[in-house]
């Protein structure tokens, strides 16, 4: 089965939801990089940095599941347009302590703290809005545009920081992010929704327990969202901290850009795969591609240079798109539309639960143990959380609604 992958851009507010995602996104790369360099130069301690990209992963396992009930009683396109505002507000906070000299690790966790609140509220708002702008027939070509032109963001973003960083330092990086915030709002502000979007009030704790009914009645939901939380975790200390700490010793900060960059073009590619071929049990097929995920941490804990890297990064993100595009058209064609952005919540919620964890005990571990071996274990903890989760019948069994007919 295949569809055009041009067809959802002849929806006025599909353009306008993928432009403010695409530049938001845009943002998101240049932000953890930039950040992450202004707390090497400030203190060089893999402790700090895990402490400092720690607390934005804190904030997001916090509030995303109040970020789901909101995006489902309240205009999603008006939640997108404060939360990318405020962000803009937090980035250049960030960006005027550096470039002031005023900065400090309490000071950029503290800010950090508060732009994981926001992104927490925007996240279930952003993945559940796409069937709101698209006939059915659509969603998986839509789903996998908005991830193709995110990722067309994400490469320019990677790129862009890895030369303003260089050349120009972490400080100016983070205030371009700023702008790039700002601007996502407006995009947003394009969207116009039915009011029928909006949900009739009810408690809160109500709507919270309705939406947890929903997300365990599926073990295929519940089973993936735990293989994530072991692959987030083990990816947010390999490649946020770890990482640049292995750059700046060996290929160095452009070159740690670069491979960000060629990892979001591996996921470019990706895309485009996915949205032209939609295979029956494409939910199976997702799945088993996020072994491949664990070649960068092996490239990096065994072969420290750029080139088998570049590769590693590449296919990574080849894998982790088919993956992403399968998940999203499984969960909106599986799930009720009004209770959607919940069950993305408590998705969000197991998937970033241990990203703090990662990210803070990387630093420690990779002390203790040696980088190279802390690295070659996120590899395993990888590989072997997929091969569990395939396991599961409904897992390997689910088919795509438009292929049972």
């Amino acid at each position: 089965m295949t569809t055009s992958l041009s067809a959802p851009l002849r929806e006025t507010r599909f353009r306008a939801l993928v432009t403010g995602r695409t530049l938001a996104d845009f943002g998101n790369a240049v932000a953890p990089f930039a950040l992450a360099f202004a707390v090497v130069d400030l203190t060089g301690s893999a402790v700090d940095l895990g402490l400092v990209v720690g607390a934005r992963s804190l904030a997001n396992v916090l509030l995303v599941l109040f970020g789901g009930m909101l995006a489902d009683r309240l205009p999603r396109s008006v939640i997108l347009q404060g939360t990318e505002t405020a962000a803009a507000l937090t980035q250049a906070a960030i960006a005027a302590s550096v470039l002031a000299g005023f900065a400090s690790v309490p000071l950029l966790a503290g800010l950090s703290l508060v732009n994981g609140a926001v992104s927490a509220i925007s996240l279930p708002a952003a993945a559940s809005l796409t069937p709101l702008t698209v006939p059915a027939p659509l969603l998986a070509p839509a789903n996998a545009l908005v991830r193709l032109l995110s990722n067309v963001g994400r490469i320019a973003g990677a790129g862009l920081a890895g030369v303003l960083v260089a050349f120009a330092g972490s400080g100016w990086a983070l205030a371009g992010n700023a702008l790039l915030f700002l601007a996502a709002a407006f995009a947003y502000r394009r969207i116009r929704l039915p009011r029928g979007e909006r949900l009739p009030g009810r408690r809160p704790f109500g709507e919270l327990a309705e939406g947890w009914r929903e997300f365990r009645a599926r073990s295929w939901v519940w089973l993936v969202v735990l293989q994530f939380m072991v692959v987030n975790a083990v990816n947010a200390g390999a490649l946020l901290v770890l990482g640049p700490l292995v750059a700046d010793d060996t290929f160095g900060r452009t070159g740690w850009g670069l491979a960000l960059a060629v990892q979001t073009a591996g996921a470019l590619l990706g895309g485009i795969i996915a949205a032209r071929r939609q295979p029956r049990r494409m939910l199976a097929i997702g799945v088993a591609f996020i072994m491949v995920d664990a070649l960068p941490m092996l490239a990096l804990g065994e072969t420290p240079y750029l080139l088998p890297l570049l590769l590693a990064m590449f296919l990574s993100g080849v894998a982790i798109e088919q993956f992403a595009v399968a998940w999203d058209v499984s969960l909106q064609e599986n799930i009720p539309p009004e209770k959607l952005a919940r069950v993305y919540s408590y998705d969000m919620l197991g998937s970033f639960v241990a990203m703090p964890l990662g990210q803070v005990a990387a630093g420690p571990l990779a002390e203790h143990a040696g980088r190279s071996a802390t690295l070659l274990g996120g590899a395993a903890l990888i590989f072997g959380a997929t091969a569990i989760v395939l396991i599961n019948p409904q897992v390997r069994g689910l088919v795509r609604q438009g292929a049972r007919a």
